[in-house]
């Protein structure tokens, strides 16, 4: 603490007690010693801080205004104390997740939550590339992209293993198969999400290796709507099977053969990765980590 701050608090505390003697065993000095800070305090600044009667010290009206600042100032000073204390304790604070969707990070920020009730928690949804970039950009503290990311500013751990499957109007030709292979899809016309999306390019990317062309016939910027547009037939879809919701105007059509899969991530910055609140989310996932889909004859 430099000499000016020691002053400053000596001069609070005389201000806020009434007495030297009361200022002194509350910040664990001696009475000369605050009595002599706040002398110091009035000689380097050609100022009369206080008037003083007996033991008693009653402020000048420099004084007044000079313990209104102090006052702000060492208040403020304890709460952000207080505030650090209980992020120390993992009692409060706010941590940002980036996700594709709810399905993946919402059982984890439930376990999350178990243990930590009072953080304050918050969840964007966009495409992989998206949560990345954001969390580079330290505007998400942790993302859940659906792919691995080779970055070494980034700490990258796997989540699971989840499989494609391809959704169909229940009036669809191909609806009663029960299952698909891949060529059984060559020249369909299928609702897509956008171009950064890892499903899209996980599908198409398996469609590649065996030979298989698709038509485009919508593309379209979530699952929800590429769900609705399948099921008012505008073409086939595709969509993790752990993220499908069951809907009678739709039928689930596993792939047998090479089935495609994405490979769900966490990812934070490395530097920030040992702070409480993501170490802490980080520790979730891996006690509470989600089992790989079984492929297409498991279940």
């Amino acid at each position: 603490m430099d000499g000016t701050s020691a002053e400053l608090r000596a001069f609070d505390a005389a201000a806020r007690l009434g007495t030297m003697s009361a200022a002194a065993r509350s910040l664990g000095l001696t009475q000369p010693t605050v009595s002599a800070h706040v002398a110091a305090l009035e000689r380097r600044y050609g100022v009369e801080l206080f008037f003083r009667t007996g033991r008693h010290v009653r402020l000048t009206a420099f004084g007044e205004a000079l313990r209104e600042v102090t006052h702000r100032a060492f208040r403020a000073e304890e709460e952000a104390l207080i505030l650090l204390q209980r992020a120390r304790s993992r009692y409060c604070g706010r941590l940002h997740l980036c996700a594709v969707g709810p399905y993946n990070v919402l059982p984890l920020l439930h376990a999350y939550r178990q243990r930590w009730p009072a953080v304050e928690l918050a969840v964007s949804i966009s495409d992989s590339r998206q949560i990345v970039q954001r969390v580079l950009d330290y505007r998400g503290d942790v993302g859940l992209p659906l792919h691995a990311v080779d970055d070494p500013r980034l700490l990258c751990r796997p989540l699971r293993r989840q499989r494609l499957v391809v959704i169909a109007p229940v009036d669809h030709a191909l609806a009663g198969r029960g299952s698909l292979r891949r060529a059984d899809l060559d020249g369909q016309s299928f609702v897509m999400r956008e171009a950064g999306s890892a499903t899209r390019q996980a599908f198409e990317r398996s469609l590649d290796e065996a030979g298989v062309r698709i038509h485009v016939a919508l593309e379209i910027g979530s699952r929800e709507s590429v769900r609705e547009a399948v099921a008012q037939g505008f073409g086939l879809g595709v969509v993790a099977r752990s993220a499908h919701v069951p809907d009678a105007r739709l039928a689930v059509l596993p792939i047998e053969d090479g089935a495609p899969c994405t490979h769900p991530h966490v990812v934070c910055l490395r530097e920030r990765a040992e702070t409480r609140l993501i170490a802490g989310f980080l520790d979730v996932v891996e006690a509470t980590r989600p089992v790989d889909d079984p492929p297409p004859d498991d279940g």
